[in-house]
């Protein structure tokens, strides 16, 4: 080929690379060793033959007989300088030069036109997880992923996905976790062999037990060598075979875009994990397959109770005097739909932790959450109810649900209802469809209690209590309250909040008054610490992917234990600009352990901790820091942060005492 036909790529100056030294530079995509040595220049192939080792970051040395060599620096294979000659003995075609010309100083290397990208397996893959609606990737790009990291970049180029390389694969996990909360739809986490996929295992789990739909796509070493202990190679059928609905290594005997369609659709119908292993080698096979899509692969949701059953709920909530609605996360697709019949019937809502929010504290008939992060409303409007209809949740032993009352309960799963103890009444269908249904026949009784006017006065006595707390601060730090209160003040009425684990969770818990639309996500039965900050970058994510949550606010809540898990994924926020929020109460220890110490009477024991500033750390990665110690000082710092264009975070020193 002339040189005239030729690509002819810039690589750098002369004054970049002394005489006698080599060093790497890629033109387009093709690694090249480029050579300043004896007065002349040489750019060649830049991969020893050996194992592919990089020769630019190689040196030249003499050898036994004067002669200079370049020495690959893996294993010593040597190679004339100027020509890639090898001495002999191993290779008899040496290196591949390129052609080379300097103009005024610029170094250009001539590279053969770029051929038509070949279309491989992942870009089947790829396109296929698109068309399934997977819109963001969130992941750690590595060498036993790179065939499928590219067909992941042809996407986003062509405008199919968006992707978020992280800091620590265990964000990736927590981020695609509660995107998939948050949305009812999966994003993908992407990760290399061995310790990147052990990485994600924590935010697998957490979204296996909070039935969050997840797509896992792990890198893995090539299929020659599964087994023998090669580098990296861990496993990973086994390792996440407990975690994941569906687990399957991608082969090169697979049909490709069939498999991509089972994992997207076993997420999507299981909400559970779905999980794919790529084998290096089978990442770039040539596939002239076409990308599969999802239509008249799913039907509709719409599981309406049997009659008999509809029947019966009607029967005992027209006759409740005293009736409450408590729900859980579960039933947060049918929001409208509960409110209706709420209201129809004059019956308090309570929710449990993970479903905070779902009726907002704001509604007239809002009782808040239930249990021990909740409020003494809640409790007491379930204490005094006759009928209890129970809408997508569990009865966890952390929301309390009282086992002796009336029970109605509603799941669209069906090992849910009874699972701890029998119910008076289990239901098995969708809970809109439900409260449609019911809603249309019931009728509140003639004799029943207004519980609206009890729901206003029992706010009156809970909002007189959390203000005399304000009193409790003794110069150690800020009230919980104090930050909660004013927060719930400040922020939208259709924030999305992600709150950690810990004492500031109890106190979110208790102290935030919700209203509008917010939402609330958090570990609710993994309680994974750390879990805040990487659940705000998905949920920032799904904000810039679904039309309904589109200009949502994002806060995200945690104490010092919490952040100084994942810090440095601050970073990642800033590179994308997340406008995040993050609210961190620093007490300098693991608070609420502490207070579990005391309350089984141990001592307490390592639960102090040694913090920089978190909020000249976050000044530091280019993000907003503001520290606060005085009260006064809060509002100020709260509205600045929260009116930021990026991420922005308010350190908040507090009592530990004070929750």
């Amino acid at each position: 080929m002339t040189d005239d036909t030729l690509d002819w790529i810039s690589v750098g100056h002369v004054d970049d690379l002394p005489e006698g030294r080599v060093k790497t530079v890629t033109a387009r995509t093709t690694s090249i060793c480029l050579v300043h040595f004896d007065g002349q220049w040489t750019a060649m192939d830049n991969h020893c033959p050996h194992q592919r080792g990089p020769l630019g970051e190689g040196s030249i040395e003499k050898g036994v007989e004067g002669k200079c060599w370049l020495r690959c620096p893996w294993h010593g294979w040597d190679f004339d300088p100027l020509t890639g000659a090898p001495p002999g003995g191993h290779e008899d075609t040496g290196q591949k030069l390129f052609p080379l010309d300097i103009r005024d100083g610029e170094i250009f290397v001539g590279l053969e036109p770029e051929p038509p990208h070949t279309r491989t397996t992942t870009d089947v893959m790829v396109e296929t997880m698109a068309n399934w609606g997977v819109q963001s990737v969130f992941g750690m790009v590595g060498h036993s992923n790179l065939g499928l990291s590219d067909a992941i970049r042809r996407s986003v180029v062509d405008g199919r996905l968006r992707y978020y390389g992280i800091r620590h694969e265990g964000v990736a996990g927590f981020a695609a976790s509660a995107y998939g909360k948050l949305t009812g739809e999966p994003a993908a986490c992407l990760t290399i062999a061995g310790p990147g996929a052990t990485n994600l295992l924590t935010g697998m789990w957490d979204a296996k037990v909070d039935r969050a739909p997840v797509l896992a796509l792990t890198g893995q070493v090539q299929t020659q060598v599964f087994g023998p202990g090669a580098f990296q190679d861990i496993d990973l059928g086994s390792a996440f075979a407990a975690v994941s609905a569906f687990s399957q290594p991608v082969l090169s005997s697979s049909n490709h875009a069939e498999l991509m369609s089972l994992a997207c659709k076993t997420a999507l119908v299981e909400q559970n994990v779905a999980h794919l292993v790529f084998p290096d080698d089978a990442q770039t096979l040539p596939s002239s397959q076409e990308a599969a899509r999802p239509k008249g692969r799913m039907g509709r949701t719409d599981v309406t109770p049997a009659a008999a059953d509809i029947d019966a709920a009607v029967d005992m909530l027209n006759g409740a005097r005293r009736p409450v609605v408590i729900v859980g996360h579960g039933a947060y697709g049918a929001r409208d739909a509960i409110i209706a019949l709420a209201e129809k019937i004059g019956a308090p809502v309570l929710t449990t932790f993970k479903a905070k929010g779902l009726v907002p504290d704001s509604h007239p008939l809002g009782g808040g959450v239930l249990g021990r992060s909740g409020t003494p409303i809640a409790s007491w409007f379930m204490n005094e109810a006759d009928v209890i209809l129970v809408l997508g949740a569990s009865f966890s032993n952390h929301t309390g649900i009282a086992s002796h009352e009336k029970i109605i309960q509603v799941d669209y799963d069906r090992m849910q209802l009874g699972k701890f103890h029998p119910v008076d009444l289990p239901i098995w269908g969708e809970i809109g469809a439900f409260c449609n249904a019911a809603s249309a026949r019931i009728a509140r009784n003639p004799n029943a209690v207004d519980q609206e006017a009890e729901m206003a006065e029992r706010w009156a006595i809970w909002r007189r209590e959390k203000h005399r707390r304000l009193a409790e601060e003794a110069g150690r730090g800020i009230h919980s309250f104090a930050i909660f209160d004013l927060l719930g003040q400040l922020v939208p009425d259709d924030t999305i909040f992600a709150v950690d684990v810990g004492n500031n969770t109890y106190s979110f818990g208790r102290y935030l008054e919700t209203k509008g639309t917010q939402r609330v996500l958090m570990s609710g039965y993994l309680g994974s610490i750390g879990y805040g900050f990487p659940a705000a970058i998905g949920a920032w994510a799904a904000t810039q992917d679904k039309a309904a949550l589109k200009g949502r606010k994002v806060v995200s809540i945690s104490g010092d234990g919490g952040f100084g898990q994942y810090p440095m994924d601050f970073t990642t926020a800033v590179k994308y600009g997340m406008n995040i929020t993050h609210v961190l109460l620093h007490n300098g220890e693991l608070g609420k352990i502490s207070k579990e110490q005391r309350s089984g009477e141990w001592p307490v024991w390592e639960t102090d901790l040694v913090n920089p500033s978190f909020a000249a750390f976050a000044r530091l990665c280019g993000g907003q820091g503001h520290k606060v110690t005085d009260s006064a000082d809060l509002e100020a710092a709260l509205r600045e942060a929260l009116g930021a264009t990026g991420p922005a975070l308010v350190e908040i020193m507090t009592d530990a005492e004070l929750v």
